[in-house]
């Protein structure tokens, strides 16, 4: 018990000493954990819209799916993701989509060992994302998809 105490008592006169220093104590921080602002990531993603499909393009100028949402999180965010969209799957913390928010990716395929396809989630059903007709808002629903997972990037508000 006392040296319980003693430990108490030199961890509590080393906090205090540093702060009459003016040494601040910081835990290390995630870089990860920083927030993204939605409003940015929309925007960029936004002015990508008629733009042409390319597979394997990761813009400006065309852009194949996972190019393009690599590059909008690149752009609007400063976050480097992984560059295809099963890696980009397998990076990122799954959601549902009854708990899906805007800015989380949306991925297609045949199951979630075979991802073929990401889409941004803006919101309402939809997502923008870079297919055969180029850069589009679409529904995440569509006859033509299979939606197969969710997965949130990071804290984005």
């Amino acid at each position: 018990m006392k040296t319980t105490f003693t430990n108490i008592l030199l961890s509590v006169m080393a906090a205090v000493a540093f702060a009459i220093a003016g040494i601040a104590i910081t835990q290390p921080t995630d870089a990860s954990a920083a927030t993204m602002s939605y409003d940015k990531i929309h925007k960029v993603a936004k002015a990508q819209l008629g733009k042409p499909y390319g597979w394997g393009s990761t813009g400006p100028s065309r852009f194949d799916c996972s190019g393009l949402t690599s590059y909008v999180y690149k752009k609007g965010a400063s976050k480097k993701i992984p560059r295809t969209a099963q890696a980009q799957y397998n990076k990122f913390k799954h959601v549902t989509y009854k708990n899906i928010k805007k800015g989380d990716l949306v991925f297609f395929g045949g199951s979630k060992h075979s991802i073929s396809h990401v889409g941004l989630y803006v919101g309402k059903g939809k997502m923008i994302d870079s297919q055969n007709r180029g850069v589009v808002t679409e529904a995440v629903h569509a006859p033509w998809w299979h939606a197969v997972g969710y997965a949130r990037v990071g804290n984005v508000e």
